[in-house]
């Protein structure tokens, strides 16, 4: 049986379509590149119910993300909408149960990059990206950002930082990607699936 494709874990929580749109133009990236695949995940929303109210399986979108899917993966675009300056909730409780990864050392010296998506052009953006990179590098990933080699990180007027990809929704009506955020959200995954290839060689 042939070794299986080495795949970029995407992992994501969207509340409301923005952030999992990002997720789709990173995984677009990682395409261009022969080798190695894009699998999107993402994770159950909490609350604090104290029985589990949530189908084991989403009625859309990406399926849930297991340890498995981390453990095996050959790097990792992570995700997440800004709560005050963070990362939400959700992905906050699944990176928080990998402990059993990071006592392992399972995901050490494999690529990770962050990404996200604002309400208001200047709701955190950099600080939500700068604090996810924290648990990456405690688990001892290779951390890549967005190298001001591309275009896009000097001509954008909306999202796109060099921390890693990110959008303005706006607070009214929520604001579609414009082609700069896509071009560096698939510039991103690109660069994470050229860096693990490499790191894997």
């Amino acid at each position: 049986m042939p070794d299986p494709t080495p795949y970029i874990l995407v992992l994501y929580y969207s509340r409301t379509g923005q952030t999992a749109e990002l997720a789709q133009h990173i995984g677009r990236g990682v395409a261009r590149v022969a080798g190695v695949e894009a699998r999107l995940r993402t994770v159950p929303p909490v609350s604090p119910d104290t029985e589990s109210s949530v189908a084991a399986v989403p009625a859309d979108g990406a399926p849930y993300c297991t340890h498995d899917d981390l453990r095996q993966c050959a790097g990792l675009a992570l995700g997440s909408p800004t709560r005050f300056g963070n990362m939400a909730a959700p992905l906050k409780h699944f990176v928080d149960s990998t402990g059993s990864l990071w006592v392992n050392g399972a995901l050490s010296g494999r690529p990770a990059g962050v990404f996200t998506s604002t309400g208001s052009l200047h709701g955190g953006q950099e600080s939500t990206l700068l604090s996810m990179m924290l648990p990456l590098l405690h688990h001892g990933m290779v951390l890549c950002g967005v190298p001001y080699s591309d275009p896009g990180l000097n001509g954008t007027t909306a999202g796109g930082t060099p921390y890693g990809p990110s959008h303005w929704a706006g607070t009214a009506e929520q604001l579609a990607l414009d082609a700069t955020e896509k071009s560096i959200a698939q510039a991103f995954g690109q660069r994470l699936a050229e860096v693990a290839l490499k790191l894997m060689s």
